[in-house]
């Protein structure tokens, strides 16, 4: 209960500071930035070289893959068929793609499974949704703005990005059977714990809402892919297909029915993929998603 307390809290908070003229109206980025790189590889450096290697962990790390693939498929399809243009295809398959499994993920997730919970979210996160986005969101985002691809730059953005590296040296902590010092796993779990009311404040710091907008159809498409197509889709294919039923094929579910991500937002507006679009997938994905959270938490606890 605390956690949900939190979450609405600050997520609240984040929307009224954004309605004060005297507040800076772009500090959101700042808060960006320090969950990313200060709260993110905190908590890959602290839970990663605890996790026990299964084959099993391949479910959760599937779900991000797994959702920007037929994202891709579907919205290719769609958009061949009825002559979309290439930067409203892109902005479909990106902001469609990627879930917020981490901002909005990792609160609720830790909300409803706990600690437990977390380390299989991080597993979503990490080597799913930032590695997918990180190559083929960028190849993406490149082929649908610009036709062309820069491997040098795309490899460069992956390399050098300080939660990739946290993931790389978590990784290889845990093969070698490695751990920091207590005093250090204490302090990188405080450092972590600063991500929920951090990335809520700045969520609702970016809440944006256009009822008048042309894009409102895509924007219910992109939605309906995003908050009901893609966990149903994992839901049929770890339950059903793979007669999977486990607290980690629940948090992997629930992951896959987050929001759109807003750095894959953000990437698609910088890409001139849609911005307005873009923005609306998030300002209206979010506060959609509180709702359709509560039924698919009902379907993976109660079915």
């Amino acid at each position: 209960m605390y956690n949900f307390i939190i979450i609405f809290v600050f997520l609240i908070f984040g929307m009224v500071l954004q309605r004060v003229k005297s507040f800076p109206s772009h500090s959101y980025k700042l808060i960006n930035n320090f969950v990313i790189y200060i709260c993110l590889p905190a908590l890959a450096l602290y839970y990663i070289p605890k996790i026990h290697w299964d084959n099993r962990l391949l479910y959760p790390i599937g779900v991000a893959w797994i959702g920007f693939l037929f994202s891709y498929l579907f919205f290719s399809f769609l958009g061949n068929k009825f002559g979309w243009s290439k930067k409203l295809t892109g902005c479909l398959i990106l902001t469609a793609g990627f879930g917020n499994t981490s901002f909005l993920g990792f609160p609720i997730i830790q909300a409803l499974y706990g600690e437990e919970g977390l380390r299989m979210a991080i597993l979503v996160d990490q080597p799913g949704t930032f590695v997918a986005l990180s190559t083929f969101g960028i190849l993406v985002a490149t082929l649908y703005s610009s036709g062309s691809v820069n491997g040098i730059y795309i490899a460069k953005r992956i390399l050098f990005f300080p939660p990739f590296i946290a993931f790389l040296v978590a990784c290889l902590m845990n093969i070698f059977g490695f751990d920091f010092h207590q005093y250090i796993q204490l302090l990188l779990q405080k450092v972590g714990i600063a991500m929920t009311p951090l990335a809520m404040l700045s969520v609702g710091l970016q809440l944006q809402f256009d009822r008048r907008s042309k894009h409102l159809k895509f924007l219910g498409l992109g939605l309906f892919y995003k908050l009901f197509l893609t966990p149903a889709l994992l839901y049929f294919l770890y339950v059903v297909v793979l007669n999977q039923n486990s607290k980690m094929i629940h948090v992997a579910i629930m992951e896959a029915a987050m929001a759109p991500m807003i750095t894959a937002c953000i990437i698609a507006s910088s890409y001139g993929l849609k911005p307005r679009l873009s923005s609306m997938m998030i300002g209206f994905g979010i506060p959609i998603s509180f709702v359709t959270l509560i039924f698919w938490y009902f379907i993976v606890e109660y079915l």
